[in-house]
């Protein structure tokens, strides 16, 4: 028997556009079990369930006296969204809510809004490589005339921070100096920065990639930061 809580998954997972297999793997069941509750009546939901997960019996289907509060909790938590749950709870009581803090704090659960945990793509320690390039993209104006415009992006690849500024070429000068303005911006020097190989970085690489010439320019501002380096 598959208990309401995996039912309401099953019908979860499928309303979500998962495919049965995928659904039968997250939820540990069969691939045809899945498929005959997700055809079932939408489950609603529970007030009370027991060990097992079927509905208990030790309550009634009574409304909370909490949710004639559920606008009011709403509107706190949209202005104030870090308001803690007590504070909530105190002003409840003084709007007149008389129910047990069990009943509130549920409710403040359902409706607090949550923020999503960010996604870390890369490996590595926070502040451990960056990543730099020079791009350009060709500008049309309102008056039809068109414009190239160059740009120097960096990225922290554990936070995916980005530092993007306007440049007037791509020479090695302008390199530098960019560098060292996105470093600043990002609050020190990392561990690693990593290039591709254009001439403002290396003159000359072997057939296996590996730089044989670095630029000169470039090479003593490397060694001024203090900076480690590798080429794409």
């Amino acid at each position: 028997m598959i208990d309401l809580l995996k039912r309401h998954a099953i019908q979860v997972l499928h309303k979500a556009g998962h495919t049965l297999d995928e659904i039968a793997a997250l939820v540990a069941v069969g691939k045809r079990s899945v498929q005959r509750v997700a055809g079932e009546p939408v489950i609603t939901m529970i007030t009370h369930l027991d060990a097992d997960g079927t509905p208990g019996r030790g309550r009634s289907g009574r409304p909370s006296k909490a949710e004639a509060y559920r606008a009011k909790v709403t509107a706190w938590l949209t202005d104030e969204p870090e308001l803690l749950s007590v504070e909530l709870m105190r002003r409840a009581k003084l709007a007149g809510y008389a129910g047990a803090k069990s009943a509130l704090y549920e409710l403040v659960r359902t409706v607090r809004p949550t923020t999503p945990r960010p996604v870390m793509r890369f490996e590595g320690l926070p502040g451990e490589f960056t990543q730099h390039d020079f791009g350009q993209v060709l500008v049309r104006f309102l008056d039809g005339t068109t414009r190239r415009v160059h740009f120097f992006a960096s990225r922290l690849k554990y936070s995916r921070w980005v530092e993007v500024s306007l440049v007037p070429n791509e020479q090695v000068e302008t390199l530098a100096r960019a560098l060292v303005d996105h470093f600043a911006a990002m609050g020190g020097i990392p561990l690693l920065a990593v290039f591709d190989r254009p001439k403002t970085v290396a003159l000359h690489w072997s057939k296996n990639g590996e730089v044989t010439e670095w630029n000169p320019v470039f090479a003593g501002v490397v060694l001024d930061l203090g900076l480690g380096i590798e080429v794409c």
